[in-house]
């Protein structure tokens, strides 16, 4: 099964990375703001994404230019009636997620499939807000979208083999690498990452090391891209929290409980690169 229309809820950089992934596939995408400045500069970031491709040569000017004209922004949820995929990037709230669900319940086809892009939260309390829980999955990207390839697909108790099957489909579409998973808090990815991220700053917490060793520790000793304290800045240091506290709330595992180091910081606005300011100082 192809989609030919896409909505994508969210205009944060998330909703345009996937908007413009969307996009990639031949569909027609309209992406849900919540306010026309916000719609605007989805379109923009957008712009200023596939210009940055250009540059690099990675698309030529037609293509970009042929996908840029599938994309248009909206601030009505009508606008989503007819699509037949709707992929929602709002914040990581399961309360404003669940809001949203019963509101595209009320307005979309009973056969249009909803996935959400949770990175934590359970997919199946989401399904359960629509009449059609078997149309309902998880489509877990990552930032930057366009430069990251995996997305996890993730397979809650209600969702049916079509769905699923429709869902990868998609994903492929978007070269990208899909890897289904069960509907478990963290999925696989930030399961694994989270504790990773969390035990570094207890590291630092107690005076092992000092965060700037620590993460070349882990850049020289394990050959990775960036060391822990870069990476939490990079992901922001409130949903870092938001994750860790649904982790901790679905296993009640210690690894997964935050280090207060990281809970104070979030309390006084030390976000990360989207603050200006979390473990390392950056310019705004």
């Amino acid at each position: 099964m192809s989609f030919t229309k896409i909505g994508v809820v969210g205009s944060g950089i998330m909703g345009g990375g996937v908007a413009e992934a969307a996009a990639g596939t031949g569909a027609q995408v309209v992406v849900l703001s919540r306010s026309v400045a916000s719609a605007d500069a989805v379109v923009v970031a957008i712009d200023q994404s596939l210009a940055k491709q250009v540059d690099k040569g990675t698309r030529d000017v037609q293509e970009a230019a042929v996908l840029r004209q599938r994309v248009r922004a909206t601030t009505d949820l009508a606008d989503l009636a007819d699509s037949e995929l709707i992929i929602e990037t709002v914040v990581e709230d399961l309360a404003v997620k669940m809001e949203l669900f019963r509101a595209l319940d009320a307005v979309v086809s009973s056969s249009a499939i909803i996935a959400t892009c949770t990175s934590t939260l359970p997919v199946i309390d989401l399904a359960m807000q629509v009449s059609f829980p078997e149309r309902v999955c998880g489509v877990h990207f990552f930032n930057p979208v366009h430069a990251m390839t995996l997305v996890e697909v993730v397979r809650p108790l209600t969702a049916s083999d079509a769905t699923m099957a429709a869902v990868t489909d998609f994903v492929l579409a978007c070269n990208k690498e899909p890897v289904e998973v069960k509907d478990q808090a963290g999925f696989i990815v930030n399961a694994l990452l989270f504790p990773y991220l969390n035990n570094a700053v207890r590291l630092l917490e107690k005076d092992v090391a000092t965060k700037e060793g620590i993460d070349a520790a882990m850049k020289g000793g394990c050959g990775f891209p960036m060391g822990p304290f870069a990476l939490l800045d990079l992901v922001g240091l409130d949903t870092s929290l938001a994750i860790l506290d649904a982790l901790y709330t679905e296993y009640a595992d210690s690894n997964y409980a935050p280090v207060p180091l990281l809970r104070r910081m979030v309390s006084a606005g030390q976000l990360g690169r989207k603050s200006g300011a979390g473990f390392y100082q950056y310019g705004k």
